[in-house]
């Protein structure tokens, strides 16, 4: 492997260096493989290793790269699509949701929440806690807010709480008929338990995806999803399976 010396460019070097690091990640690394240490990367590409960090942390924003306690630099799998605009309508937990139930518990949910589920503020309804994994990894949390009017036969479910309880009530909830759901998102930050829980730094760049679904005339349920902005990426229309890859010799999927 010889010495790539930068040649004299308008922007800054790091940011070059970005570009020629992505080309060489495309070519010469596979998906978790671990990169050289920055003294042979900086010797490798002929400039400080000050430049080279910076590279390297753009490249950790983009999601090409992830940095793992006592690992070192990675090479990061491609990133999870999250549909939006799709004509699919199911409720949480049926089909081949990607999604885990983690919890469940009842509470008074935020009052945008409950004036979202026209409920009164301070009446308690079912929070499932569920989490989406890819990789290995950690990339999304979600609480879903279900209020007891969806799921009126659910006290006679012996299950107090845990997965157990957060399965109970989603099978209970697919005894509505779904008429349609909306979905929002936006770039949000990410709060202190959505850091701790997503291993990111309080303020790190999340997506926040707010779904309405709609039963009898009403919002049955509302799902608020945080997820990694450095490993997620928006999907459009029926096919959220396909796959953009960076190597441009390869097809998408």
């Amino acid at each position: 492997m010889g010495t790539t010396q930068l040649e004299s460019v308008p922007e800054p070097k790091y940011w070059h260096l970005k570009t020629v690091l992505s080309e060489a990640l495309d070519s010469e690394f596979s998906v978790g493989e671990i990169l050289p240490n920055e003294r042979d990367l900086a010797a490798r590409f002929g400039v400080a290793r000050a430049t080279l960090r910076q590279a390297l942390e753009q490249l950790e924003l983009e999601g090409r790269l992830q940095r793992r306690r006592g690992v070192g630099t990675t090479v990061a799998p491609p990133r999870v699509g999250v549909a939006v605009g799709t004509e699919q309508h199911d409720w949480p937990g049926s089909g081949d949701d990607a999604w885990q139930p983690v919890d469940c518990v009842q509470a008074a949910p935020p009052a945008g929440v409950a004036a979202a589920l026209e409920i009164p503020s301070g009446e308690a309804v079912h929070i499932v806690r569920r989490s989406r994994m890819s990789h290995g990894q950690l990339v999304a949390t979600e609480l879903l807010h279900i209020p007891a009017a969806s799921v009126p036969d659910l006290t006679a479910i012996d299950a107090p709480s845990g997965p157990a309880r957060a399965r109970a009530v989603l099978r209970e909830l697919q005894h509505l008929e779904l008429e349609g759901q909306d979905r929002a998102v936006e770039l949000g930050s990410a709060r202190a338990d959505d850091a701790r829980d997503l291993d990111r730094l309080p303020g790190a760049p999340v997506l926040m995806v707010t779904t309405r679904f709609f039963a009898e005339g009403r919002t049955a349920a509302l799902s608020v999803a945080t997820y990694r902005a450095d490993t997620c990426r928006l999907t459009f229309g029926d096919s959220p399976g396909v796959e953009i890859h960076h190597d441009p010799e390869q097809q998408a999927s």
